[in-house]
């Protein structure tokens, strides 16, 4: 599938008069081996009709005559060169994990939480778009978005902390089953539609488990973005997020440090740190992908609030200072 997209990158956008891999045109790219079909997502400088029409007769001739493809969904889209919050001095942070149920929505809750009370402009994207958990964490009620005079999105908030999610859109309790250029529409909306702070310092997206089209969808948006891991220290969580590192360095995200959750439990009757996870997961993946072991966060129970933990508590403090940590390392 490389030739093929290599061969994609050199067709010629007519509305721009350069190649699809000058302009960055090609936008999302998955192939489905088993049913044989090709899913692309191209944006184009001006979407004429004219020019549409050749851009889409050029694509599909190319998949379907010369690569024999004949399982063919291609949507054009014009390219939104605009004033987002990509473009601004905001310090983005994909928060990702290996597997899911190690705690990866709870701890970016946190970290968030944690900024926001030092004083720091704070945003949310819930890009676990299957599991999108962020609202029930940050005890927001399911409310529909509104917009404002622009046909902006409004993102919600908690406290001051501004917040987007799938949640916000959809049934609570029906499931989300949408395919990859379904995924891809609504994380570009999350960045280019939604009226964000423009003074927002600190934008934490909470990427589902793995290494799917929304990590590959993150580095179009927002290439710049520092990346945070966070396993358990069971190997069979460790083992798959060292993959996920793997995957986000060979995108060119910088991998700010490991965060291990559920390190230990304190028995309330002798005291004792129990490992009921067992022990150095956390400190594996660090080795192994040349990074550090940021914090190591116990199993507990938040004392005021569904998921976050004021800084009165042991875990609060220990999120405290995983906050301070990100705010060192981002301002080198």
């Amino acid at each position: 599938m490389m030739e093929l997209k290599n061969a994609l990158n050199k067709i010629i956008d007519p509305s721009l008069k350069k190649s699809l891999g000058e302009t960055n045109g090609i936008k999302h790219f998955a192939y489905d081996d088993k049913n044989g079909i090709l899913t692309l997502i191209v944006a184009m400088g001006k979407k004429t009709t004219n020019d549409e029409r050749e851009l889409r007769l050029n694509i599909t001739k190319l998949v379907k005559q010369e690569f024999k493809i004949n399982g063919l969904k291609l949507e054009i889209e014009e390219n939104r060169v605009i004033k987002s919050i990509t473009n601004s001095k905001c310090v983005f942070i994909g928060v990702a994990s290996g597997k899911g149920g190690v705690g990866k929505s709870t701890v970016v809750a946190n970290i968030a939480y944690r900024l926001m009370k030092k004083g720091h402009k704070v945003g949310i994207i819930d890009a676990d778009i299957y599991g999108s958990s962020i609202p029930f964490l940050l005890e927001i009620p399911h409310t529909n978005p509104t917009l404002n005079n622009d046909k902006k999105i409004l993102p919600l908030r908690k406290d001051k902390i501004e917040t987007i999610s799938t949640e916000f859109f959809t049934n609570p309790s029906e499931p989300v089953i949408w395919r990859g250029g379904m995924l891809h529409s609504m994380l570009e909306n999350f960045f280019y539609e939604v009226d964000w702070d423009k003074n927002l310092e600190y934008m934490l997206i909470d990427l589902p488990p793995g290494t799917g089209d929304i990590m590959l969808d993150l580095k179009t948006f927002v290439p710049q973005a520092k990346m945070l891991l966070v396993t358990t220290p069971h190997l069979s969580a460790s083992h798959v997020a060292v993959k996920a590192g793997y995957a986000a360095q060979k995108l060119g995200h910088e991998i700010l440090g490991i965060i291990e959750n559920m390190s230990y439990y304190i028995n309330p009757v002798n005291k004792e740190k129990e490992l009921i996870f067992g022990e150095g997961g956390g400190i594996e993946v660090a080795k192994l992908l040349g990074t550090e072991l940021i914090a190591q966060i116990p199993i507990n129970q938040p004392l005021h609030n569904i998921a976050l933990y004021e800084i009165d508590e042991e875990i609060g403090k220990i999120y405290d200072d995983i906050a301070d940590f990100i705010i060192y390392k981002t301002s080198e």
